[in-house]
């Protein structure tokens, strides 16, 4: 038998167009090894799939395999599969290295030609898992480990002007899947061939803009009647009746940065009770986007909405949070977690930072106006306060429809 290496590099065909210009990775980059630096770290060993994907634009499908990304102050390589061939490696801006499953941990192996051995190494500990994190002390024999969840989230949070301009294209992207599920609504229509049609009218406008890139991962929660009452809810095949509310949730993902767009609808008609639940959540939607500026803290803003709703006795009807960052992020993976609008973040909005507003309500079954109601616009916070960058329209006047 011939001697099967432990991995190598595939290098197959010619880099593709990615999201970003090179000088946009060759910054984020830079920003990465100052901020190693001052933790001492020798080698960054990256895991999850959001910051593999904002330092090197590589977006893996793990399917039960280990993927990786090595930075150093010389080096930045993608680790991955040899399902993956060439595609890893064509899809970012780092250099690859393949490895092979001829035995096991040539995962590990691959990581250590390139960290070498006794480093002081960087990792994840919101993603590593207790026993990939015995492997690499195993392999690389680290002279000690530090984690950098906590640096790269801070940088995440603040968005270069191209991730800003991508974000505004995902936010158009989501208003257009909006409008496709407005035409759709119909008496007797079900959720999932409503779903369907904001999806496709997404990736379709995904496609026009972006001829270069990988479609994949866009999705829509079309939601009716009890349906409504979380946030993810799955699509189901229930026909909509007269006077149902619904939950309309596009949400387009670009090159692994997502978007969103969600308003309550309801189907030809509102009741009183619901329309009185529904202008407060849309008046405490408006209040809260007004509330977004530099200086003000999550957890100010958050106490404000309390204060909104608890003056018109629905605040045990809240459900989450107010709001999230946005940018590398999905429902598979990343959170910024630091930069969500709770009572116990602190953290204080800069310019840069993107942001949602989306106050939901839920009242239980055989209540009146039961149901759930959620609005969700995106703001870019800006040195004067916030550009909201949501353009579908949202409250009564346009969304009783079918």
């Amino acid at each position: 038998m011939t001697n099967r290496p432990d991995m190598y590099r595939f290098h197959n065909g010619e880099k593709s167009p990615l999201p970003f210009d090179a000088a946009e990775y060759e910054a984020r980059l830079a920003e990465l090894r100052e901020r190693m630096q001052s933790l001492g770290a020798d080698a960054a060993v990256f895991t999850s799939m959001h910051n593999i994907a904002y330092y090197s634009g590589f977006l893996y499908c793990s399917f039960g395999r280990p993927y990786g990304l090595v930075v150093t102050e010389s080096e930045c390589v993608t680790i991955s599969a040899g399902i993956d061939a060439g595609q890893p490696w064509r899809r970012s801006f780092a250099d690859n290295i393949t490895y092979t499953d001829w035995q096991r941990d040539n995962y590990w192996r691959a990581i250590l030609s390139v960290t070498g051995p006794g480093k002081v190494i960087g990792y994840e500990s919101d993603h590593l898992t207790l026993m990939q994190r015995d492997k690499m002390e195993d392999f690389l024999k680290p002279a000690t480990m530090v984690d950098l969840f906590e640096t790269t989230m801070r940088q995440r949070m603040h968005k270069s002007e191209a991730e800003i301009a991508l974000i505004r294209h995902g936010a158009n992207v989501a208003d257009v899947g909006g409008y496709a599920i407005r035409d759709a609504v119909k008496l007797g229509a079900r959720e999932i061939d409503i779903a369907m049609a904001g999806r496709d009218a997404m990736e379709l406008e995904i496609a026009k803009r972006f001829p270069d890139a990988e479609y994949r991962d866009s999705w829509v929660w079309f939601q009716s009647g009890i349906n409504t009452d979380g946030a993810h809810n799955p699509v189901t095949s229930r026909r909509l009746e007269r006077g149902d509310i619904l939950s309309l949730n596009t949400f387009p993902m670009i090159s692994a940065y997502y978007t969103a767009l969600e308003r309550t609808m309801f189907v030809q008609e509102v009741d009183p009770a619901s329309l009185k639940i529904w202008e407060a959540n849309v008046a405490a939607h408006e209040y809260g986007i007004s509330l977004l500026k530099p200086g003000v803290s999550c957890a100010e803003v958050t106490h404000k909405i309390n204060d909104f709703f608890a003056e018109r006795d629905l605040l045990q009807y809240r459900t989450f949070g107010y709001g999230h960052s946005f940018g590398v992020l999905s429902h598979f993976y990343g959170r910024e977690a630091g930069l969500e609008l709770r009572e116990d973040i602190d953290t204080v909005l800069e310019p840069g930072m993107v942001i949602s507003m989306e106050p939901m309500l839920t009242i239980g079954e055989g209540n009146p106006g039961a149901g759930g109601y959620r609005e969700h616009d995106i703001l870019v916070i800006n040195e004067d306060g916030n550009e909201n960058i949501t353009g579908y329209p949202y409250g009564p006047e346009f969304n009783v429809v079918g």
